[in-house]
């Protein structure tokens, strides 16, 4: 071992395992937590591949990290990174891996279905499938669990509609997705069914090479059409597009916990609507949606961040649940505050590797709570909250069922 080497393992912090937690309800992880406070920047082991990686947590050196051309994500691929998930291993050529310009690039040939007025293209249509979901929920009557009839299918229908999965091929997009975002049937599993919703979107791409419309899988088909992209690179974007748009699903099963099982924030909510949208952003931040971290990227070249050197090579992970709590940005960051402003919150990612979808999130989640705060007035837990079951071994956290009456 060198001498150089002996000085960095003398002064560099400890490598903290950092196990996959089945946390119940909304609780944040305690192991973020210990991090954050031995932070700023900590080493983590996470279960699955080999040996440690950097991680950040405050909300400045979180944003530089995600910024920084001096970290990529194309290092990534062909190295075994520690990571949370076994199904999750870097592959060549996909977005999620991809750094400037080739990720502009593809990111570029779907833009226009994620401003503001792709997504109010289908605020309308959403509206209507959500008022149809509520309308059976009261006809069958209570009791209901409102993960099956509300939380689950709505997002999927909207991020089909988005994507323009035809009506009859959602069922099996959305088992696709299921299998790809749980870990608890094995990595063969996942990525059999990764692998077979490709296939599905290879060809629903394939056949709109010469198309016109405003959904992604046009956007896309006609990306590929001009050579613009290749249609390897089209399909694993709208894996990941429909993959994102089902974690609301997730998302808004917390978010509806969490307002069930604090009535005081529901009750504020009914009474004023108009402070709705920016309740949904302070919701957005404080909820704990994932597990651990996402994915990596590895230093180009040797970075200070707060006095820790980290070496070209290494890799770094960034976790925006620790931004969103980090005290410097939100004062008293674990309180739920409709009023707070402003509020730079990080669910979405920073830099190019931002989520785009961040408008479509906002416009669902706005629906899901207006809509049924305001037509199920008596709204409320059908069992107690710590018999609520939550999913096990999931990268998004979120309830399994959320059994409700009114």
């Amino acid at each position: 071992m060198s001498e150089d080497t002996l000085d960095r393992a003398e002064s560099a912090p400890p490598v903290r395992d950092w196990p996959a937690l089945d946390l119940p309800g909304t609780d944040f992880d305690p192991v973020l937590r210990a991090l954050m406070r031995e932070g700023p920047v900590t080493r983590v082991s996470l279960p699955d591949g080999e040996g440690w990686a950097w991680l950040v947590t405050r909300h400045d050196d979180v944003r530089l990290v995600a910024t920084d051309p001096r970290f990529g994500r194309e290092a990534v691929v062909d190295r075994q990174v520690t990571r949370l998930a076994p199904h999750f291993v870097p592959a060549r050529g996909a977005v999620g891996f991809l750094d400037p310009p080739d990720h502009t690039r593809l990111r570029r040939s779907v833009a226009a279905a994620f401003t503001d007025r792709g997504v109010e293209r289908v605020r309308g249509r959403s509206r209507g499938l959500l008022d149809e979901l509520v309308d059976a929920m009261l006809e069958a009557g209570p009791p209901a669990d409102l993960t099956e009839a509300v939380l689950a299918p709505f997002p999927v229908a909207v991020i089909c509609e988005l994507m323009g999965v035809p009506d009859s091929d959602r069922h099996s997009v959305h088992t696709w997705t299921r299998l790809v975002l749980s870990s608890s049937h094995g990595a063969e599993v996942s990525q059999r069914a990764k692998h077979e919703m490709g296939a599905y979107f290879a060809d629903l791409i394939g056949a709109r090479s010469d198309a016109t419309g405003e959904d992604v899988a046009s956007l896309l088909g006609a990306a590929v059409g001009r050579n613009e992209i290749t249609r390897d690179e089209a399909v694993g974007l709208a894996l990941l597009v429909q993959l994102g748009g089902e974690a609301v699903t997730n998302n808004s099963g917390q978010m509806f916990y969490l307002l069930l099982t604090r009535p005081e924030l529901a009750g504020r909510l009914r009474a004023e609507p108009e402070i709705r949208p920016r309740a949904v952003d302070e919701l957005l931040r404080w909820i704990p949606h994932r597990n651990a971290v996402g994915l990596s990227r590895i230093a180009l070249e040797d970075v200070e961040i707060k006095g820790v050197r980290i070496r070209a090579g290494d890799a770094v992970y960034v976790s925006y649940l620790a931004a969103n709590r980090d005290p410097a940005v939100f004062p008293d960051p674990d309180t739920i505050d409709f009023a707070r402003d402003p509020r730079p919150h990080a669910s979405f990612g920073f830099g190019p590797h931002f989520c785009p979808g961040g408008a479509l999130v906002r416009l669902e989640s706005e629906l899901l709570v207006g809509t049924l705060l305001d037509r199920v007035p008596g709204l409320r837990l059908a069992v107690a909250p710590q018999d609520v079951p939550f999913r096990k071994g999931t990268l998004i956290r979120g309830p399994e069922a959320l059994p409700v009456t009114w």
